[in-house]
């Protein structure tokens, strides 16, 4: 999706509802109501055979698995890891390009969406910055940078975003070098009963750069599911040589931008300009809706079975 040559920024991940809304959203708000749904119809048969495909290559926890050569996650039971190719595929179904950044995706009978799991190699990131940070500030920076972004989007025919606040507010812990965060969005004079999917980002700085374990699911779920994605991120850790602690000041490339570029400044034109995580017009919403259940039921059938 965002090739490692020429990044100038954090944000060429995975919000999983702006790639969707790029691909997607034109075409959408075109279609008649007919051709959607037979859109829809023919998305949903790839995207079951693809998450049956990711299912049979996923490894089942408690087990520890390899995450890309430079860290490991101690899968917890009732969790899954699906591996880059097949999980690559399955996110591909529901309208999101992958890039080099991909690992793969984390499945569990306890989430209702999925955790998807990247390394970022943008250098270290120095992490002085949240000592002093507004966490208003930082908000008010995602609103005027989406803000700006929306006089782009109304000219590729593209619905105004709006911020409507945190979800959870910036937290970094300095002695794990964790940090979360999520905000809650939505399209300008949207329906009170228009669907909305949340992306709850979790962050492990490393030596080279992060891991991200970004918790995609439905916006009545987060809350509830806030605490299993925060175990997840626990349960992650870099390889020796690759840890924070294990920084070279003479040897080592340092990022641009420091830990608040994840959540504000950076962040805020980027997000805005692919329309913020977390929003989903509903007809965007169906396509990767179908996605969240196939999961959850094969989650449950495959657990229940093991």
């Amino acid at each position: 999706m965002f090739p490692h040559a020429a990044r100038k920024d954090p944000f060429h991940l995975y919000s999983i509802v702006a790639a969707f809304l790029l691909l997607c959203l034109s075409v959408a708000s075109h279609a008649q109501d007919t051709g959607a749904e037979q859109e829809i119809t023919a998305a949903e048969q790839e995207i079951q055979a693809a998450a049956e495909a990711m299912w049979a290559a996923a490894v089942q926890g408690p087990k520890n698995v390899a995450l890309d050569g430079r860290a490991s996650i101690d899968l917890p039971e009732k969790f899954a890891f699906a591996p880059k190719a097949e999980a690559g595929r399955f996110m591909r179904a529901i309208g999101n390009r992958v890039s080099n950044d991909f690992i793969g995706l984390i499945l569990g009978e306890q989430l209702s969406g999925f955790v998807v799991v990247a390394f970022s190699p943008e250098g270290y990131i120095k992490d002085d910055d949240a000592k002093d940070w507004n966490v208003d500030e930082l908000l008010q920076s995602l609103k005027d940078g989406t803000e700006q972004s929306n006089k782009e989007r109304v000219k590729r025919g593209l619905p105004e975003i709006a911020v409507l606040g945190w979800i959870e507010k910036p937290a970094y812990d300095a002695g794990l070098h964790h940090l979360a965060w999520s905000i809650s969005s939505q399209s300008k004079n949207a329906p009170e009963a228009e669907k909305q999917g949340v992306n709850y980002n979790t962050y492990l700085l490393g030596r080279e750069g992060y891991l991200s374990l970004n918790l995609v699911t439905d916006v009545d779920a987060v809350e509830g599911e806030k605490t299993t994605a925060k175990q997840l991120l626990a349960a992650v850790s870099f390889n020796n040589g690759q840890r924070y602690e294990d920084f070279n000041a003479a040897t080592d490339r340092v990022s641009e931008y420091g830990l608040a570029a994840l959540i504000g400044g950076l962040a805020a034109k980027k997000l805005g300009l692919l329309a913020v995580i977390g929003v989903f017009l509903l007809k965007a919403w169906k396509i990767v809706l179908i996605g969240l259940l196939a999961v959850a039921a094969i989650a449950k059938r495959v657990f229940r079975r093991g």
